[in-house]
């Protein structure tokens, strides 16, 4: 190759910078159930005292782990599913339960690690 060639060939490096965040801490109360198996929770469960389900999204996404396991200490709230690919967190439970835990994982995030954060919503 001449160098000409070299001049028109464009190398483009893509990389995921990921900022300290949590996007979505939202609980779900009282749920269809339809929405736990489209969720892909255990079908054969008996969600009939859990009434709300909880999800958070956040950055980076190994920070799911950390998450569940606040979640999961704080209150009597159950893991549905972590995904620390994604960033996703949901968890299961009373509306109380969920609540908490939601709460408690922002809680960590902006106190502890310093991370922006966005508040507990809820349908």
């Amino acid at each position: 190759m001449e160098k000409n060639d070299y001049e028109y060939k464009q190398r483009i490096i893509q990389e995921l910078v990921p900022g300290k965040q949590i996007t979505i801490a939202h609980v779900i109360a009282n749920p269809d159930k339809i929405l736990y198996r489209k969720l892909g929770l255990d079908p054969t469960r008996d969600y009939s005292e859990k009434s709300a389900i909880g999800i958070v999204t956040m950055s980076p996404a190994e920070y799911a782990i950390i998450a569940a396991d606040i979640a999961l200490k704080t209150s009597g709230a159950e893991l549905g599913f972590v995904d620390r690919f994604s960033g996703t967190l949901i968890v299961t439970g009373t509306v109380s339960e969920v609540e908490e835990s939601l709460r408690a994982v922002v809680d960590y995030a902006r106190e502890k690690l310093g991370f922006t954060v966005c508040q507990v919503s809820k349908t």
